[in-house]
């Protein structure tokens, strides 16, 4: 895996999700393991995003 152009201790990796007709959508996301750092790039509706706020997946998500 790379790693992480911000803090250069923690590595990046791939997260996946799927799209709004439900095919999956690989590597949506890359984010660094290292908590303290928390770099992540992600790709939404074709636009890149940069360390946007990182959620913990246990809260239910709105619609």
């Amino acid at each position: 895996m790379p790693q992480c152009m911000k803090c250069e201790t923690g590595c990046l990796v791939p997260l996946s999700d799927y799209g709004g007709q439900g095919a999956a959508v690989h590597y949506k996301a890359w984010v660094c393991i290292n908590p303290i750092c928390g770099f992540n790039i992600k790709i939404r509706n074709g636009e890149i995003h940069l360390n946007e706020p990182i959620n913990s997946g246990s809260a239910p998500r709105s619609r």
